[in-house]
């Protein structure tokens, strides 16, 4: 497989990152994502999700979320998700309130997103903490194509 940087993520599609995070051992993952290219990785897989997002299974769903990734080399990065009018915004610069937001480090993020982690699971053994509308977090999944590899 290809190597765990900002340059291979961005050659590869969802499935093969997929494929990339479970293949990757955590502590080579928790290595790079410690370091100064964690930014351009976690602006690629952010700036994916509105290509990932179910628009059809939405329903009148409004929402707004932010992941707060823990561990960087300048402490936390958060990210805000908008879900409204069937649509799905994301930025890096987070101005609305939000209705869930969840705190993780970037190894536990990457596997959620991913599929390789149990998100509720995480969730229990409190390597994913939640504040807010918990039903919103639970109903992630099924908004987003989440690629099976």
């Amino acid at each position: 497989m290809t190597d765990f940087s900002p340059e291979s993520l961005a050659a590869i599609g969802p499935k093969e990152f997929t494929q990339l995070v479970k293949s990757t051992p955590d502590s080579k993952i928790a290595e790079v994502m410690a370091s100064d290219t964690r930014t351009k990785i976690l602006d690629e897989v952010f700036n994916r999700m509105p290509t990932l997002f179910r628009a059809e299974r939405s329903g009148d769903t409004a929402a707004v979320m932010h992941w707060i990734i823990t561990g960087g080399p300048n402490g936390q990065d958060t990210y805000e998700t908008v879900i409204e009018n069937k649509t799905c915004t994301v930025t890096s610069e987070p101005v609305r309130q939000p209705r869930l937001a969840m705190t993780m480090d970037a190894l536990t993020f990457l596997k959620t997103i991913t599929g390789a982690g149990n998100p509720m699971m995480l969730f229990m053994t409190g390597k994913i903490k939640a504040k807010g509308d918990l039903s919103l977090a639970t109903s992630i999944p099924k908004l987003f194509d989440i690629p099976k590899g």
